[in-house]
């Protein structure tokens, strides 16, 4: 039995349920194409000023994360914002750990599908203040994924609405980088709920105008497009958006509050997966998607059901703090030995916060070593003087 903190500001005792899922392999081939977005992990004895330095990786934790959702099935998005992409991991470190991820995808048995994030983050802001300074950074980083053997996803930059960018600067450097990749790219279009500095992204500030530039841009080459995720937390959105993409052009849906019935889809189209809450709900997910290609829709919506609460616990605004509950899962299921993130990002979290997602968690039977979640949840609390 554990004490654990409301919302309302008091204390409730919470009898875990306990009944958790078992990782393992899919039984058939999937039918979606699902990439989980995966977080790093410090190694906090070698982390020196963590606001101000590079961080410090514990790069064996890292790829054993990596490997555990490749033995699951499922395809890895790195060096994505769920790695903390400009919010405490540059791109050095980025560049680093997409070349020791591709080294170990090659070598696991189910040769995985990896798709890694290309930004403009290794250049100061005040160096990127024309098209033609975005493109030139976005062609550095793309090029050592690809020299990698990673496919490119085009990540959304700031720098664009920090310039003020046109929709012709935009049309500018996408078409230069679709164009020039060396195979089907996926493009990023990330909402300003997760990072405000994206807000007016495309050069519009009005929704329908951005769909249609996208659209446009897509269709002017769409052998090269892949497909596009949408982060936008708007189902509604996102399923009028992908019955108008060309067809093969994949929409992999961002959105992790609606993922479950994007995914199942509307009996016309449906989406694919490229969401962070896939790692934090990795044996839920692959199960899930299982049922989907066995034509289970209950089993695949019973799974699915309770994670959608957990996700958008974790989700919750300011959303792009984010991290931290996929960070604390890890944790909490012995995926790694602490709960230290790049940035000392674990305090964007309060202890409420904490406590609401292990309930929802187990709740999702997604505590997958109940012993050792409830052992270290009790040490997490008593930092907070809550004692047992």
């Amino acid at each position: 039995m554990l004490t654990l903190p409301t919302a309302e500001g008091g204390l409730a005792p919470y009898r875990m349920r306990a009944t958790p899922l078992v990782a393992r392999a899919p039984r058939v081939p999937l039918t979606r194409t699902a990439f989980a977005a995966a977080h790093v992990v410090s190694d906090p004895l070698r982390e020196r000023n963590p606001w101000d330095g590079r961080p410090a990786v514990d790069w064996e934790a890292t790829l054993r994360f990596r490997t555990g959702l490749w033995d699951q099935g499922l395809g890895l998005a790195e060096a994505m914002d769920t790695a903390q992409r400009g919010m405490g991991v540059d791109w050095l470190t980025a560049k680093e750990l997409i070349e020791r991820t591709m080294v170990a995808a090659k070598a696991h048995p189910l040769r995985p599908r990896v798709a890694c994030g290309a930004g403009t983050d290794h250049k100061d802001m005040a160096d990127l203040g024309s098209p033609e300074a975005i493109l030139a950074a976005y062609q550095e980083q793309a090029e050592a994924i690809e020299a990698a053997g990673g496919q490119l996803i085009l990540m959304a930059s700031r720098a664009f609405p920090a310039m003020g960018a046109t929709p012709d600067d935009y049309h500018k450097v996408y078409r230069a980088l679709i164009d020039g990749a060396q195979a089907p790219v996926v493009l990023h279009w990330l909402g300003e709920m997760f990072d405000p500095a994206l807000t007016g992204y495309w050069g519009h500030t009005g929704l329908e105008a951005a769909n249609c530039f996208v659209l446009d841009l897509i269709a002017e080459n769409p052998g090269q497009v892949d497909g596009i995720k949408i982060s936008l937390l708007d189902q509604a959105h996102e399923e009028a958006f992908r019955a108008r993409l060309p067809e093969g052009v994949r929409l992999y849906t961002g959105d992790d509050f609606n993922y479950a019935d994007l995914i199942a889809g509307d009996g016309a189209h449906y989406s694919h997966a490229l969401l962070g809450i896939f790692a934090a709900i990795a044996p839920a997910a692959s199960q899930a998607l299982e049922a989907l290609a066995e034509g289970d829709t209950d089993r695949y919506h019973a799974l699915f059901a309770p994670t959608v609460h957990l996700s958008r616990e974790i989700f919750r605004a300011p959303t792009r703090f984010y991290k931290a509950g996929i960070a604390f899962l890890a944790w909490l299921n012995g995926s790694q030995s602490h709960f230290i993130m790049p940035a000392g990002f674990q305090s964007s979290r309060d202890i409420t916060h904490y406590a609401q997602v292990f309930r929802l968690a187990d709740q999702a039977d997604l505590l997958l070593q109940p012993d050792m979640a409830e052992a270290r949840m009790k040490a997490l609390l008593a930092t907070h003087g809550i004692d047992h």
